[in-house]
């Protein structure tokens, strides 16, 4: 008898701390009520403004937070919030590093997560690294970039990823900094099944003959590496070295290429013009294997020779 109860007090107090707790955040969720965009306007007049610029204010868009509650459609009920006299997170949902990442990309998921261009973002690199939505892109300002960047590519690609920016600066490099190649060309910042880069292909290779078609072939004869991997041979964003490659020809060749009785063996003081050697006095001028194999991607002639 005792046992129950026992198990009936026990049940009896839960229930009342439920019930209780519940009027509690009924009352706080009364409380905290929309109070419409104009109030929002009376103090944060320039973030408004500018709200009012971008596609985010547009009537014509459904599901647009103009067709629902404005600025708390983003930012949560106001009503506390004003009561209290504002202040930065006072009551209200601010985009700071006080909220985590994923509870800031979680309010714009809440509108563009059917979008097809996010499809990936739950396995994409950048979620995993703790990157939010608010970190690219803002919900303001109208003017900075396409699709509300901070900052046009590939300025706002740099702000994190200083290294590349380091190699794209090299003597030899795809045109990024000039501007006829964008980051957004090769990777899909929202995401892809290729997880570690985010390429808009399967593999590197099928990246590459997007622009590079000549290097696909079919050629009678294929040079392994280029099947294998293109950067077993180039440095993608920018190399010191001509055609952005790893190493300059012929070192570059020689690393797999040793053959004995050719010009595959590192040169010295006999293969210069004051040299002993009766063949190949000026081995260290103008010499690289490129001036005969030329077709060093594929050819339909044996050796990749002219």
């Amino acid at each position: 008898m005792r046992k129950y109860l026992l198990l009936f007090l026990v049940f009896s107090v839960s229930l009342f701390v439920l019930l209780v707790g519940f009027n509690f955040q009924s009352d706080a969720i009364a409380d905290n009520e929309y109070v419409g965009t104009d109030t929002c306007k009376g103090c944060h007049k320039d973030y408004y403004d500018s709200y009012a610029k971008s596609i985010h204010a547009k009537k014509a868009i459904p599901g647009s937070p103009a067709n629902r509650e404005g600025c708390e459609s983003c930012h949560g009920p106001g009503g506390v919030h004003a009561d209290k006299g504002g202040g930065k997170g006072v009551a209200i949902f601010a985009y700071n590093k006080k909220m985590s990442p994923m509870e800031r990309s979680a309010k714009c998921l809440g509108c563009h997560r059917d979008s097809r261009h996010l499809v990936n973002w739950d396995v994409s690199r950048h979620k995993t690294a703790d990157v939010s939505c608010d970190n690219c892109h803002s919900v303001h300002w109208a003017t900075k970039g396409k699709n509300l960047l901070k900052a046009p590519e590939p300025d706002v690609c740099y702000t994190c990823h200083k290294i590349i920016r380091a190699q794209v600066n090299k003597q030899s490099h795809h045109p990024i900094n000039e501007g006829k190649v964008k980051c957004s060309d090769c990777h899909n910042t929202m995401g892809t099944f290729n997880v570690k880069t985010m390429l808009k292909a399967d593999s590197v290779n099928e990246l590459c003959y997007k622009c590079h078609a000549e290097k696909r072939g079919p050629f009678v004869f294929e040079h392994p590496p280029v099947v294998e991997n293109c950067l077993i041979c180039h440095q993608v964003h920018g190399s010191n070295h001509s055609y952005l490659l790893d190493k300059k020809t012929p070192q570059l060749c020689q690393s797999c290429h040793n053959v004995a009785f050719h010009q595959t063996y590192p040169f010295n003081k006999q293969d210069t013009f004051t040299g002993t050697k009766p063949f190949f006095k000026a081995g260290l001028v103008a010499r690289s294997c490129r001036n005969c194999h030329t077709n060093i991607h594929g050819s339909n002639g044996d050796l990749f020779l002219r």
